[in-house]
């Protein structure tokens, strides 16, 4: 009975960590029921000597090296080692590239670890959506310091939804309410002014939506908070308090939160 029968091994060798390749043997070794096989890694592998290595290796005890190389010249050098020196192996990426490239009509980047970027990606757009909700509407001013953006502006300006949509893309917003009662928040005058996005609406409109908006609640339009004389006294302490900052101002009156939030993620990815 051979080493590999006594106690089978399995080498990952892959460019970026390998988790991809394990997770594919130990879910085609459950196939086989308990097997005892240990999988080794061989993580961010990018030089020919530590292949050479790992296939002498793994020639001497009798293993079997599974791959994920994107890199087409180290993915042959390894392919060649290990048809010379009789090791088994085995391309876990290869078929399914060569497939897409066909389905897609692309060609792959054949840059390693883009999926643990991706992740990356995915954890930050987390993060900042957690961010977002956590630092709505003012409350918790002390979000403003630690925020990529911070937006301000009356109700009904789509502050909230503006800053979900742009947490989407990774950036951490804060939002916070300007209403004539209330004295703003005074972290609003330590920041950059570069870091903060007034929000300015046309009186007529601001009206009519918040119109609807007592509408919907049932409320009569009628109401102080839809009225002209409230909303030109809203309208003119913001554009005070957005004088005092000096930051820059977007009309959001006829345009959709899409296209605000293009306008804003551009500025600071630029």
């Amino acid at each position: 009975m051979n080493t590999f029968q006594q106690h089978p091994i399995v080498y990952v060798i892959s460019d970026s960590v390998g988790e991809t390749a394990e997770l594919v043997i130990k879910a085609a070794a459950s196939q086989f029921g308990n097997t005892n096989i240990e999988v080794r890694r061989i993580p961010y592998v990018e030089d020919e000597a530590t292949i050479n290595e790992v296939v002498d290796i793994a020639k001497d005890v009798g293993a079997m090296i599974a791959f994920t190389l994107v890199v087409p010249e180290v993915k042959a050098h390894l392919l060649a080692t290990a048809e010379r020196k009789q090791v088994e192996v085995v391309d876990i990426m290869g078929p399914i590239l060569d497939k897409l490239t066909h389905l897609l009509q692309l060609q792959p980047k054949y840059k390693p670890g883009l999926v643990y970027r991706l992740d990356e990606e995915y954890f930050r757009k987390v993060e900042a959506i957690e961010f977002a909700v956590k630092y709505d509407d003012g409350r918790d001013p002390r979000g403003i310091l630690s925020a990529d953006i911070v937006l301000i502006g009356v109700s009904r300006t789509s502050k909230t939804p503006l800053s979900q949509y742009l947490a989407h893309k990774g950036l951490k917003v804060a939002n916070v309410p300007i209403v004539p009662e209330l004295e703003p928040p005074e972290e609003l005058f330590r920041i950059t002014s570069d870091k903060c996005i007034g929000l300015y609406i046309r009186p007529e409109k601001l009206h009519d939506i918040r119109s609807e908006r007592l509408k919907s609640l049932g409320l009569k339009k009628e109401a102080n908070y839809a009225s002209m004389e409230r909303i030109n006294n809203e309208l003119a302490y913001s554009e005070k308090i957005m004088e005092k900052i000096g930051c820059s101002i977007i009309d959001v009156s006829y345009k959709a939160v899409e296209e605000t939030a293009n306008m804003i993620s551009n500025h600071f990815t630029q």
